[in-house]
C-alpha cells in the first residue's frame, strides 16, 4: 500500500505539493501544518517537451511519497501500456491519470496533418487498473454553471469510477458550494472514494494570466480580479495566503481527504501559508466561511460564478427527431437477430479482403455517414453508446464524456458547442442518462482506424 493510501484509509488528510518538471530535485517538506506531505508532479503543463514526471521523480528522495501525473494529450493507448511498465518498474505506486488540456501543437488533420488524438482519463483508469498494483486518481471539474455542462461532468465521474478510480482530485476553483456539491455527490451515492481539492494562493499576476491566456476549466470572475487588484494597490497580497489556508481548513471540515496545492512550492511560500493554517486553525466551519466570504466581499453568493452561470437550455426539435430516427434504424440494422445474422454472412465473405471491394465499401459507409453525423471512418463505430453524436467531431475525440475544458458549454477550443453538453442534455430529454453514465466505451486501436466499422461490427457479433 502506499503512503497516501494508507493517509486515506487513516483519514489523515494530507496536502499534495504540485511541482512542475523545472522544479526538479527542490527540497520538500514531509508536512505542513502538521498534514503529512506528498508531492505531485504536473505532466507538460509548461510546456509539451517537458521532461516526464517519471524522469523528475528520480531528482527527489526514495522517501518522499509521489504523485505521478499522465496527461493523455497527444498520445494513445500503446503510449500509456509503455508508460505502466516503466511506472512499475521505476516502484511509483500513485497515477493521477488526466485527459489533458488542448495540446499546443494540435493538428485537427483538415491541412492533410494527422489529426491530434488524446487518451481519454477513463480508458486510461480501465488500462491501469487491468495492469494492477495502482492507486489511481482522476480529475474531475466541480466548477460548471449550466445544466447541461455540469451534468455531463458528473456523467463522466460516475464513469471514471466505475472503471475503477482510487481517488478524486477536483479542478482548480474558489466557489465553495461546488466543492461542497461534489463531496454531496459522493455521500449520495456511496461512493468511498477520497475526494481532494485543488487549490492555490491565488495573486493578481495568477489571476490575470489565467484570464489572458483562457486557462481551461478555470473560473476567475471580474469581481475576484478588482479584490485581488484593490489588494495590491493597498499593500494586503498576504490575503492570497490567507484565502488559501481558510479554503484548505474548510475542505478538511467538510469532509475531503486532502488538497492538491499548486504554485506553492518556495519554502517562504510554504511558511506563509502554513503561518495562516495555525492562525486559523481553531475556526468552526461558520467562522471559517464567513471569513472567506469577508475576504472575497462576497455579498450575493455570486461574486464567484460567471456573471452568466445557471441556465439550462432543451434539446431542439430537430435533435430530437434525428436522434429517435438514428435510434431505429440502428435498432433495426445493427442490433436485431435477423440484421446481425445477414450481416455476419454477408461480411464474412473472401470478396472483402480486396483492396478495391475495401476500399469501397470504406467509402460507402463514410459517404453515408459523414454528411449525418461526422464520420472520421474510426473502424468501430461507438454511436450507439453516445446517442448517435460521433465522439469523432470532439477536438479531442473523447467518447466517455467532456474534459474538464469547457465553459458555460463552449468546447475549449471556442469555435462549437461542447458535443458532451448536447448529449446531457438530449439523455435528460429521452431518458438515456443511464448511457451516458454506464457505458465504458473503450479506445479504438490505432491498427481499426481506416476500416469499415460495419463489417468490423457483424463480424464481431454472432447471429
Amino acid at each position: 500500500m502506499s503512503q497516501l493510501a494508507s493517509h486515506f484509509k487513516h483519514n489523515q488528510f494530507c496536502i499534495l505539493l504540485e511541482y512542475l518538471s523545472s522544479a526538479k530535485g527542490i527540497a520538500v517538506p514531509m508536512s505542513l501544518a502538521e498534514f503529512p506531505c506528498a508531492i505531485t508532479l504536473a505532466d507538460r503543463v509548461h510546456a509539451d517537451s517537458d521532461l516526464p514526471p517519471l524522469e523528475c521523480a528520480k531528482t527527489f528522495p526514495s522517501s518522499v511519497e509521489k504523485i505521478i501525473h499522465y496527461s493523455g494529450k497527444g498520445r494513445d493507448i500503446t503510449d500509456f501500456e509503455t508508460f505502466l511498465k516503466l511506472t512499475q518498474a521505476s516502484g511509483q505506486k500513485n497515477l493521477l491519470l488526466l485527459t489533458g488540456d488542448k495540446l499546443k501543437g494540435h493538428t485537427n488533420g483538415q491541412d492533410g496533418t494527422n489529426r491530434t488524438r488524446y487518451l481519454e482519463s477513463v480508458n486510461a483508469v480501465m488500462a491501469a487498473k487491468c495492469y494492477g498494483g495502482f492507486h489511481i486518481g482522476v480529475a474531475f471539474n466541480p466548477f460548471k454553471y449550466a445544466e447541461a455542462e455540469r451534468d455531463a461532468q458528473y456523467l463522466k465521474l460516475h464513469k471514471k469510477i466505475k472503471a475503477g478510480a482510487d481517488f478524486i482530485v477536483t479542478q482548480l476553483g474558489y466557489d465553495m458550494e461546488a466543492l461542497k456539491q461534489a463531496k454531496a455527490f459522493l455521500n449520495r451515492h456511496r461512493y468511498p472514494q477520497n475526494i481532494l481539492a485543488c487549490v492555490m494562493p491565488l495573486s493578481l499576476a495568477r489571476a490575470s494570466f489565467m484570464v489572458k491566456h483562457k486557462i481551461a476549466g478555470i473560473v476567475i470572475t471580474p469581481h475576484m480580479l478588482r479584490v485581488l487588484a484593490q489588494e495590491k494597490q493597498d499593500g494586503r497580497t498576504e490575503n492570497a495566503y490567507k484565502r488559501c489556508a481558510i479554503q484548505i481548513l474548510m475542505c478538511k471540515y467538510l469532509g475531503f481527504a486532502g488538497v492538491h496545492l499548486s504554485a506553492c512550492h518556495k519554502p517562504e511560500e510554504q511558511k506563509l501559508l502554513e503561518k495562516y493554517i495555525e492562525q486559523y486553525r481553531h475556526y468552526g466551519l461558520q467562522e471559517l466561511e464567513a471569513l472567506w466570504n469577508a475576504l472575497w466581499q462576497v455579498e450575493t453568493k455570486k461574486e464567484l460564478v460567471p456573471e452568466l452561470a445557471y441556465y439550462s437550455r432543451q434539446p431542439s426539435s430537430s435533435q430530437l427527431i434525428k436522434y429517435q430516427q438514428l435510434h431505429f434504424m440502428h435498432k433495426a440494422l445493427f442490433e436485431s437477430k435477423i440484421a446481425k445474422g445477414v450481416g455476419h454472412f454477408i461480411f464474412k465473405a473472401s470478396l472483402w479482403e480486396n483492396t478495391p471491394a475495401a476500399k469501397a465499401l470504406l467509402k460507402t459507409e463514410f459517404i453515408s455517414k459523414q454528411g449525418v453525423v461526422g464520420c472520421e471512418s474510426c473502424g468501430q463505430c461507438r454511436l450507439g453508446d453516445t446517442l448517435y453524436i460521433c465522439p469523432e467531431t470532439c477536438p479531442k475525440g473523447l467518447a466517455n464524456g467532456p474534459c474538464g475544458g469547457t465553459t458555460l458549454d463552449r468546447c475549449e477550443f471556442g469555435d462549437r458547442e461542447c458535443i458532451h453538453s448536447v448529449k446531457a442534455r438530449l439523455a435528460k430529454a429521452v431518458g438515456q442518462t443511464d448511457v451516458l453514465k454506464e457505458k465504458l466505451i473503450p479506445t479504438v486501436p490505432i491498427e481499426v482506424r481506416g476500416t469499415s466499422s460495419w463489417k468490423n461490427w457483424y463480424l464481431a457479433t454472432e447471429a
